[in-house]
């Protein structure tokens, strides 16, 4: 890790609010596979599962590409990224909104979309926000990540409504020209970064991908963070995000306030993540993270106790699980710069978030089997309590304050 000389006061706010409408329009994509897939199976006769296997097929592709698209951003900076990874989206976009047979769609939203998906991420916002940020950098970065809820909050309702009035394609095809239309504003609005720019640093001498990874999984910071965050994402896109919705059916609730319940979860997670953000500023990181994974815990006991109970507990389980769904993105980020170093934050971030979209996948089969062989959840919650627990442990190992640090907190 490089040491580091005096660095100037930076508050680059464009990068925050260009990373926010970025990831807004990158998951809204991937969550319109969901809303879009009962028309698919009437118009083309596609089964749900072949239509899943796609969205599978496109959360490995991001899980690959998510180190490279952090290592992208730490050589070629946050403009030369965000612009490729909307470039990317936009065409795939496009090719699923022209979609008239399997071929095409696969190529199209595993293939073009997934590979911007991977680009267009919270870790490449999170270590382009860090790196514009000697100040703020905690709520900085949980604003602009933000827009990975926030932006489905209030785009996905868009598609909803062209699904409605219109057709599919439109969705598709408006995600599409959105997309292509921020690039021309990303490319007049942000300056195009390097990693000298951002960084003043004594030690600019170029290295490779693998030299930086031998260096990087060498350091214990990251592995506590590594598999603090893969259970995270066991937590939050493998076990909610997936089962959540089938197990408010399981409970008897009915489908629309079911989904108006997992709205509010996601409103409250943009709140949650901007309050975890403020916070990274002002307290002990470690301390702040492992909180974050307690108090997620601790609500995992409320979905045990909800069969035969109100949907009131379930709109309760939603806001207390939001304001701890996404909170630990910024709080692990502004550790990834201060204990692993800023130089290399984009590539530790892709393996990190690499490590979150591999727990999520677990989340969701390991869900599944267990309801499938159990007929119940119980064990799905009482397993998720523990891995919790076990993520604020690990967060507790770390150290407040490293030696040499990358950037000031």
């Amino acid at each position: 890790m490089s040491d580091t000389i005096a660095i100037p006061h930076r508050q680059n706010w464009t990068v925050v609010i260009f990373g926010f409408l970025a990831l807004s329009l990158a998951f809204s994509s991937r969550a319109a596979l969901g809303l879009i897939m009962p028309v698919w199976q009437t118009e083309f006769g596609w089964s749900s599962s072949y239509i899943s296997s796609v969205g599978a097929a496109a959360l490995i592709v991001i899980a690959i590409v998510a180190p490279f698209a952090g290592r992208l951003v730490d050589r070629r900076g946050s403009q030369f990224t965000l612009n490729l990874g909307m470039g990317l989206l936009g065409v795939g976009c496009a090719i699923v909104a022209l979609t008239n047979g399997k071929a095409m769609f696969v190529v199209g939203f595993a293939g073009f979309c997934a590979v911007g998906f991977g680009i267009v991420a919270t870790h490449v916002v999170a270590t382009a926000v860090t790196r514009s940020f000697s100040k703020n950098q905690g709520l900085a970065t949980g604003i602009g990540t933000s827009g990975a809820t926030g932006g489905q909050f209030l785009i996905v309702p868009m598609i909803a409504a062209l699904l409605a009035f219109a057709s599919w394609r439109w969705g598709f095809g408006a995600l599409s020209l959105a997309s292509l239309a921020l690039i021309p504003c990303i490319r007049m609005s942000m300056r195009a970064d390097s990693p000298s720019d951002d960084v003043a640093e004594l030690d600019v001498t170029p290295s490779s991908m693998m030299q930086d990874f031998a260096v990087i999984v060498r350091q214990p910071a990251f592995h506590l963070l590594f598999w603090s965050f893969l259970i995270c994402g066991f937590t939050t896109t493998g076990v909610i995000e997936t089962h959540l919705l089938p197990f408010a059916s399981f409970c008897g609730f009915p489908p629309v306030p079911s989904a108006t319940a997992y709205g509010l979860l996601s409103l409250v997670n943009l709140m949650g993540m901007i309050g975890a953000g403020w916070l990274t500023d002002r307290v002990n990181r470690p301390m702040l993270l492992a909180a974050i994974y307690m108090l997620r815990a601790l609500t995992f006991i409320l979905p045990a106790s909800l069969p035969g109970t109100s949907i009131e507990m379930l709109f309760l389980f939603a806001v207390l699980f939001g304001a701890v769904d996404y909170s630990t993105l910024p709080v692990t980020a502004s550790l990834v710069a201060s204990h692993v170093g800023i130089k290399m934050m984009g590539l530790a971030m892709g393996l990190i978030s690499a490590g979150h979209a591999l727990g999520g996948a677990m989340g969701a089969f390991v869900g599944g089997y267990i309801f499938t062989a159990t007929g119940s959840y119980h064990l799905v919650w009482t397993g998720s309590i523990w891995l919790a627990v076990g993520a604020g442990l690990l967060a507790l190992f770390l150290k407040a304050q490293p030696a040499n640090r990358a950037l000031p907190s």
